[in-house]
């Protein structure tokens, strides 16, 4: 098992990023690898889970411990591959996810790429109860993200329609974590798509 890798971020590209650790670039597929646009050129500290198959070996990278352990998770479901896992970690906030199925919220969890009526109910049935305490989350918190649930839609809405005039996935993926940061509960679609726009602009 291949832990983490620490190396030169050299490259950034749609879906993975190249790390040349001691001349060797190793190719570590992410959930949204522009969130590492801040280290280009410079050395970056990568978690990473090593993915065997008869066909491919394949690193995938995350940001932090709890987006790597949430992958694995997501792995023991039924019907989730790690394609889809890694499509419902590059849109996800963790603490809002544990509350959706918590409270067993099949649309919210349909919300993401992949993922539909009969895969939300396996992830409930599967996952339920076993993340809360995992990631140190209270009931307080997990009663406190539904009121954000709301927010993570319209911020979604707001990226598909971004595609939907035109913008390459690329281009609205490098946004994102900046898009983040100023997008408050009081933010609408249309305000984020605004946010967005400018943004974009300034690429």
């Amino acid at each position: 098992m291949i832990s983490y890798i620490r190396g030169k971020l050299v490259s950034i590209q749609d879906e993975a990023v190249i790390l040349d650790v001691h001349g060797v670039g190793y190719e570590v597929i992410c959930p949204n690898p522009f969130v590492f646009q801040e280290h280009l050129d410079n050395e970056l500290h990568i978690h990473t889970y090593f993915h065997v198959r008869e066909d491919a070996q394949i690193l995938y990278g995350f940001k932090n411990l709890d987006q790597k352990y949430l992958f694995t998770r997501l792995l023991s479901v039924s019907g989730i591959g790690p394609k889809g896992a890694l499509a419902i970690i590059s849109g996800v906030n963790i603490p809002e996810f544990v509350s959706a199925i918590e409270r067993e919220d099949d649309k919210f969890l349909t919300s993401f790429p992949g993922v539909g009526k009969k895969t939300a109910r396996q992830i409930i049935l599967d996952l339920k109860g076993k993340l809360v305490a995992n990631f140190n989350i209270t009931k307080e918190e997990v009663e406190t993200t539904d009121k954000k649930s709301n927010q993570t839609a319209e911020l979604k809405e707001a990226l598909e329609a971004l595609k939907a005039l035109g913008y390459m996935d690329r281009e609205v993926k490098a946004i994102i974590p900046e898009l983040q940061k100023n997008v408050t509960n009081d933010s609408n679609t249309d305000q984020i798509i605004k946010k967005a726009l400018s943004l974009l602009m300034k690429k």
